[in-house]
């Protein structure tokens, strides 16, 4: 109302200056004797419209920042259109796939008409990654940001306000995520998910602006991928290499990663059933559980081609190479247990070396395999030590679930080091099927109102200046007792925790809404 102030004061100076001119005008023309005409009626105006200030659109995640405005904002009509500007041809995907949802046209090139809604790259620097601003003005809206995840972005919010509200309201949208990553995990490996169901989390998630996808497909129970280079690993219920391809190419249009695991040099029971000879036996011949012998180069040979495989069908920037709960390392001793591994670490790294640095070299080569592949490694937290002779190399990302496993470092020891991290923490964000091992399924009440990015353990926040080295989160899905449940009910039973991360990972700070409007806004979002 102040910026309108002027405007008035100057309007009801001129009409006074006209006024005061006329009237002395008709004096003169009296005083010469000029018959006075007779004054034509002056109009009636209608009443002009008026409208409250608007409110930030009803979205989830929610916005950052909306400055209201006073007017009708914006809704489909006859003849309304999703238009690409000139020179932003890249976005004409996400134009369609609006258009689509909100049944309107589509035009990929041309000026913008009233009803319409105009999407707009902006210039390079021009903002955040991921970052858009949404104008709602003049009966039209434009979405406009410096990549084309930032626009599919704000496209996601003008859906989610038009099915909130009926309407995307007046004002001006600036927006960007808290966190670079952003998602969900989904163990593949021990329960077989069809590519469908893979796919609906993916639009899923696109539609609460998550954009990681991790893909846990090698484990004791099943190796859930095809394989060209050892055919001999896969089980029975996969996916094709076809199908995959398929999933990639929809994530990488709704601006999702997918990231793989294939996790070593534990957890790698379904390879070994086909090469029972690798299988990491103690002192006295008796096997453990998913343990690969890491002293023996075969080992490292098979998993390295399987990592460069599946390097090459995933184009996505990440690689998860795994390095959690090796079972060698679980024991008392693991130099009188494992002496095949003790004599190893010590002919690679020096009479000093125990079996945790033959552990943390395996992880460090796996790493470089990847690394090799242009491939950002990631491993979980409990793969790397302190205090040996080999160190953990520095740009592995620590992926943080837990701190109950023997030797546990709290998080703050690795961000001391300087290292990034994701928060992944079992405490909150694990949804392990059949609830063993003292699990619960995580609600996504409790996420929305008490975890934040910083509690990466239990339920104890790490110092906020560590917090530009987490890099983010993601809600996992483990199959331990695959049968507990059906996909249906996975779906279903993830549904309000996803939504609770999307809003904790991308607007900071506690939340605008209860639990019991957010819970209500999710229902009317669908």
């Amino acid at each position: 109302m102040r910026r309108s102030a002027p405007a008035v004061a100057a309007a009801v100076a001129l009409s006074a200056v006209v006024s005061c001119s006329a009237g002395g005008s008709a004096g003169a023309e009296r005083a010469q004797g000029t018959p006075r005409a007779e004054a034509a009626p002056t109009p009636t105006p209608s009443p002009t419209k008026t409208y409250p200030l608007s409110t930030a659109p009803r979205t989830i995640p929610s916005v950052r920042a909306h400055e209201a405005a006073r007017g009708p904002g914006w809704r489909p009509v006859a003849g309304s259109a999703v238009v690409v500007a000139k020179g932003s041809e890249a976005l004409a995907d996400e134009g369609r796939l609006l258009a689509g949802e909100l049944k309107t046209g589509f035009r990929n090139s041309g000026p913008a008409r009233a009803g319409d809604i105009e999407l707009a790259l902006g210039p390079a620097g021009g903002g955040a990654p991921e970052s858009y601003t949404l104008t709602t003005r003049d009966g039209r809206v434009r979405i406009t940001g410096p990549d084309e995840a930032g626009v599919f972005y704000g496209t996601r919010s003008l859906k989610q306000a038009v099915r909130s509200g009926g309407t995307m309201p007046e004002g001006v949208v600036r927006d960007r995520p808290d966190r670079p990553q952003r998602g969900l995990n989904v163990d593949i490996a021990r329960k077989h998910f069809t590519p469908g169901w893979i796919e609906a989390r993916l639009r899923e998630m696109a539609d609460l602006k998550l954009n990681v996808l991790g893909l846990h497909f090698s484990d004791d129970q099943g190796f859930r991928i095809a394989s060209d280079s050892h055919p001999e690993v896969v089980s029975r219920e996969h996916l094709s290499k076809g199908e995959v391809r398929r999933i990639l190419a929809l994530a990488r249009s709704l601006h999702i990663t997918v990231v793989p695991e294939i996790d070593s040099p534990g957890h790698l029971g379904a390879v070994m059933k086909a090469h029972p000879r690798l299988q990491l036996r103690n002192v006295n011949g008796v096997p453990r559980q998913g343990a690969i012998d890491i002293s023996d180069p075969e080992s490292a040979r098979i998993v390295d081609d399987l990592l460069r495989e599946y390097a090459q069908l995933f184009p996505g920037r990440w690689f998860h190479v795994g390095a959690d709960e090796y079972q060698a390392l679980t024991v008392r001793d693991p130099q009188a247990s494992y002496p095949q591994l003790a004599r190893a670490a010590e002919r690679k790294y020096g009479p000093n070396a125990t079996v945790q640095d033959l552990a943390t070299g395996w992880l460090n080569d796996r790493a470089a395999v990847v690394r090799a592949a242009q491939k950002q490694p990631k491993a979980w937290n409990d793969g790397f030590f302190r205090g040996g002779v080999v160190s953990p190399d520095k740009d592995i990302e620590v992926e943080y679930w837990t701190g109950k496993e023997n030797g546990a470092r709290p998080p703050a020891e690795y961000l001391a080091e300087g290292r990034k991290v994701v928060n992944l923490n079992d405490e909150y964000l694990y949804y392990v099927l059949g609830e063993p091992n003292e699990f619960t399924y995580p609600t996504g009440r409790r996420i929305y109102e008490q975890w934040t990015p910083l509690v990466l353990r239990g339920t104890t926040p790490v110092p906020e200046r560590y917090s530009g080295q987490i890099l983010g989160g993601r809600l996992a899905i483990w199959g331990d007792l695959a049968q507990a449940q059906t996909q249906d009910q996975v779906a279903a039973g993830i549904r309000m925790p996803l939504r609770a991360v999307s809003q904790k990972l991308w607007t900071p700070g506690q939340p605008a809404l209860s639990w019991a409007e957010f819970n209500a806004l999710a229902d009317r979002l669908g």
